[in-house]
């Protein structure tokens, strides 16, 4: 595919990243000369120097025969311009632009051929808040990922000592619940992701990694670990767009409270919010946390664009006595640094907008690709079409599908069925398939595998 990047920064550069080792012909566009250096140096990418919306500088990036555009500027109106400029000059076919202002995402009909042609909108604000939300709606569990629109769920949760299945092979899941049809993905031990084995027994700390139909979730949990009581009480620092969204979208289930520094926004959001308490003033001073009685609270969440004012915060909230810390980290390489100690969860939106991102540039009708926590491996959701003449899966039975090495099928989700692969499963035109690969640079072979032969048309 010949796609254009529009933007260097750290969304733009990473997409560059995971797409060049891919064999797709990559130009990305951006103002900074330094950074297109970098990036040139790095990959095997062509670079253009100049404005994203310029109609010379898209034709220079070779927007007159490109297949995508991707615009990942750090202006909306920049992004949504460029995307209206490719569709007139140049009838791109697809075009993905990131929209963070929610005044243009609250607008219906904005965003269609007729007006601002942009085919797929990516709001890191929106990916970031729905992500905390099913981590909240979950307790306990480390990442929650959605398939098939949620009917299937992955989650990754610690197994402590204590836990039915601690020291037991995984193959006697299924003797402990024979009505709950479940299958361990991945396993994180000791910094490293193991893939699972009949015979592999789970130990205490491990980060395992399970999917299964939403509503089994909290019976397959209750086999690793105690289960955690619902979240009540949740103390939000930070009220930008993020902190807004998630308090608006959890408020009539929970206690919920807001510290922000700034107080023309303080007004702003009692103004806005229903039942959450504004508070105006520092996440990271000792006293107003304790004023807040912060030992009483089942989550604190450090949402604010600093990630060293989150993470300090985060780890004097814990220190006060908050059960569970969860932070936004902007910069990647923190993320597996200061997760899994003090502070429960780290959550990259850069990362988070990547999964979504590249699930709209792969080939061969791949829904999802999504980096399971701390790299263990990446789950695929892929969907199944033609029939057995023009596909190299449909009608075979799993252990027949030549799959790629260290790559395994978790599920199948047919219709709103939840189907947990087995060996003699059979894969049906349709079928969301999930998969888990420990290897990423096999990505490219699972797309092959779900393309459709000629013969199909």
């Amino acid at each position: 595919m010949k796609i254009i990047i529009l933007g260097a920064g750290q969304v733009g550069g990473t997409l560059a990243e995971h797409l060049a080792s891919e064999a797709n012909d990559i130009t990305v566009v951006d103002t900074d000369a330094e950074r297109l250096r970098g990036l040139g140096d790095r990959l095997d990418i062509r670079t253009v120097q100049g404005r994203a919306s310029f109609p010379t500088v898209l034709r220079q990036a070779g927007a007159d025969d490109a297949d995508m555009l991707v615009a990942v500027t750090n202006s909306d109106e920049t992004n949504m311009v460029a995307c209206q400029v490719a569709h007139t000059l140049f009838h791109t076919p697809t075009k993905i632009a990131r929209v963070r202002e929610a005044a243009y995402l609250t607008r219906a009909g904005l965003f269609d051929n007729d007006a601002i042609p942009v085919d797929v909108l990516i709001s890191p604000e929106q990916v970031v808040t729905h992500y905390i939300k099913r981590l909240i709606e979950i307790p306990g569990a480390l990442q929650v990922i959605d398939f098939a629109e949620g009917k299937a769920q992955l989650v990754a949760v610690k197994a402590y000592y204590g836990g039915p299945l601690v020291g037991q092979q995984l193959r006697q899941l299924r003797e402990h619940m024979p009505n709950v049809e479940t299958r361990v993905a991945a396993i994180f031990r000791r910094d490293r992701p193991i893939l699972p084995q009949g015979d592999t027994v789970i130990e205490a700390d491990d980060e395992v990694f399970f999917i299964a139909a939403k509503a089994n979730i909290r019976a397959v949990m209750s086999e690793m670990r105690r289960l955690d009581e619902s979240y009540k009480r949740i103390v939000i620092a930070g009220g930008g767009q993020i902190g807004e969204r998630l308090a608006e979208a959890i408020e009539s289930r929970y206690q919920v409270k807001i510290i922000e520094m700034n107080a023309a926004r303080c007004r702003y959001l009692s103004d806005t919010l229903d039942s959450t308490v504004v508070l105006q003033g520092s996440a990271s001073d000792r006293d107003l946390l304790m004023e807040e009685n912060i030992a009483d609270a089942d989550i604190f969440l450090a949402l604010t664009n600093d990630d060293e004012a989150n993470i300090m915060s985060s780890l004097l909230a814990k220190r006060l006595g908050a059960k569970k810390v969860m932070t936004i980290i902007n910069n990647p390489a923190y993320v597996d640094l200061i997760q899994g100690g003090d502070i429960d969860i780290a959550i990259s939106p850069q990362l988070a907008t990547i999964g979504t991102l590249l699930a709209h540039v792969r080939r061969g009708d791949i829904v999802s690709v999504h980096s399971l926590r701390r790299g263990a491996a990446e789950a695929i959701e892929a969907i199944a079409h033609g029939d057995s003449k023009s596909s190299k899966v449909i009608g075979k039975a799993i252990r027949d599908i030549g799959l790629p090495p260290g790559t395994t099928i978790g599920a199948i989700i047919r219709d709103e069925e939840v189907i947990i692969a087995h060996d003699d499963t059979k894969i049906a035109t349709g079928d969301h398939v999930i998969l888990f690969l420990v290897d990423k640079k096999h990505i490219r072979d699972v797309e092959k595998l779900f393309h459709v032969g000629l013969s199909f048309f």
